[in-house]
């Protein structure tokens, strides 16, 4: 399956056809409902809105056509295509499905968090400039009309009009949104960047893989490169192909090489060793436009190792750790690698050395989030500061900063 870059960048997404091909098509929905009984069935569908289920714990001998589809080239294939690097891994497997009773639409909303990301405006910079680093994918295996999506909206902020839109009702199609009308066994794949919406969570019998894969290696350094719910994981892989087993082996050595790049650059910190920082900085974001959004993404690295090592993280349950620093348990385990790397007066002085520039990232007033009326970050949205770049933040190593705190 060939596809073309440059539609992904005009538009934010791609439709396929038979991303998943006939043949198997019958086969994979037997697996997955499979993995649905696995799950809990009957009582597992009946206790969310969407219930998204995590098929890699599940798998076995007879399901692993569940894993190995990701693997396939009409959709690993596909993101290699449209992402500039020399890999491409998937990190995240899911399957979206219907609940049991009537839950409506959702908000609109982009896959997007200033607590732990760059500014939006920062991110869509760097995706226009250097191409996607992450890539979203839903793929059914029934006919699908639930999402819904604005095009070209990854390329820039929110529209007054869209704002008003959201705050009298998020819950209605925005002003030039499209459907998504997938026919069983179609995909799409889009920058979740993108504003979209999943317009009715109803009891028409849903079951839409979806997932994600990153870059590793290419011009600039992903967004969620925290999100992989598998890497700390490889026993599913026992069940897999020989040829899939080495590819999960060869994205868990990169993502490992990776994290060291990430050690190495918060040491060079800790040394004030300005020409090693650079040259760690360009090995993870090689091109140097959008070097400061990847210097952004490290600033919230940083934060949360500081927050976690001064948290009795044995005494918290998985569940209580993750929501320590607001995200998943997947996620926090990526966190707490590094937490783990660092000894505590490292970790104050890293934190003391990024205090400067975290402060430029924090909003001056409370903000609206519009589509989402209970979150009010207390880090910028959308507009990128003008008055602080990489040099800045090397130049305030001389500063002393301790004492800071979060």
């Amino acid at each position: 399956m060939i596809v073309n870059p440059q539609q992904l960048l005009d538009d934010g997404f791609i439709i396929l056809e038979r991303v998943i091909p006939p043949g198997l098509l019958d086969s994979l929905r037997t697996s997955y409902e499979i993995l649905v009984e696995r799950q809990g069935g009957q009582s597992w569908l009946d206790k969310g809105r969407q219930p998204r289920l995590t098929i890699n714990h599940l798998v076995d001998e007879t399901t692993a056509d569940t894993i190995e589809f990701w693997l396939h080239e009409n959709t690993l294939g596909v993101s290699r295509q449209l992402m500039r690097g020399p890999e491409a891994a998937v990190t995240e497997m899911f399957m979206m499905c219907s609940p049991l009773r009537q839950h409506g639409p959702a908000d609109w909303h982009r896959d997007f968090d200033p607590s732990g990301m760059a500014p939006l405006e920062g991110l869509q910079m760097d995706v226009l400039e250097n191409g996607p680093a992450y890539l979203q994918w839903n793929i059914s295996l029934y006919d699908d009309s639930v999402l819904w999506l604005v095009p070209k909206s990854f390329r820039r902020p929110n529209t007054k009009t869209e704002n008003h839109q959201l705050r009298e009702n998020p819950h209605v199609p925005l002003p030039g949104s499209i459907p998504v009308e997938l026919k069983a066994g179609d995909g799409v794949v889009y920058i979740n960047l993108t504003l979209h919406w999943g317009s009715n969570y109803g009891t028409t019998l849903r079951r839409t893989l979806h997932g994600g894969y990153r870059s590793i290696g290419g011009p600039l350094y992903p967004y969620n490169a925290s999100s992989c719910n598998w890497d700390l994981n490889m026993d599913f892989t026992q069940y897999l192909s020989p040829a899939a087993q080495a590819t999960f082996e060869g994205w868990a050595a990169l993502l490992v090489q990776e994290r060291y790049l990430v050690e190495s650059l918060f040491q060079t910190i800790l040394a004030k060793n300005t020409d090693n920082f650079h040259t760690y900085l360009t090995k993870l974001h090689p091109e140097k436009k959008g070097q400061i959004v990847c210097l952004m993404l490290l600033s919230k690295l940083a934060r949360y190792i500081y927050k976690l090592k001064h948290l009795d993280i044995a005494k918290l349950t998985p569940t209580e750790q993750a929501r320590s620093i607001s995200t998943s348990p997947d996620v926090f385990s990526f966190y707490n690698d590094f937490v783990r790397r660092f000894s505590t007066p490292e970790v104050n002085r890293l934190w003391d050395l990024f205090t400067s520039f975290d402060v430029k990232l924090q909003a001056d007033t409370q903000q609206e989030v519009p589509g989402r009326p209970n979150q009010s970050p207390n880090y910028i949205y959308s507009k990128m500061p003008t008055d602080f770049d990489v040099a800045d933040f090397v130049a305030g190593w001389s500063k002393n900063l301790m004492g800071s705190n979060i």
